[in-house]
């Protein structure tokens, strides 16, 4: 599939859980949307900015870290900075649900 040619969320999906293929992958994503979710509740209960701050720090942190020495391909955010911020989110959720489901030894 060509990744430049994306005219909706839900054509991009598809590209988005093939560039996720790995067990590892898929674990640090999970944290590091968990993570993001945990500040941005912090963030609204203490209204303390620096939870802002970690929110990217460690969304991005977890997720790169899997896409450069994990799956080593480069990440979609790069391309499709918003498409991609869904993906996340709805990839955490599909975990979550167990409609995603992934063996850490893959």
């Amino acid at each position: 599939m060509n990744a430049t040619q994306f005219n909706s969320f839900k054509e991009f999906y598809p590209y988005y859980l093939s560039e996720h293929s790995k067990a590892g992958t898929k674990l640090l994503h999970f944290v590091g949307t968990l993570c993001v979710i945990i500040f941005m509740t912090l963030y609204f209960i203490y209204k303390d900015y620096i939870y802002l701050l970690f929110m990217p720090t460690f969304g991005y942190g977890f997720a790169w870290i899997s896409h450069f020495f994990i799956e080593r391909n480069k990440p979609a955010t790069f391309k499709y900075p918003l498409y991609s911020l869904q993906g996340d989110f709805l990839m955490f959720w599909h975990i979550l649900i167990r409609k995603i489901k992934f063996n850490v030894g893959d």
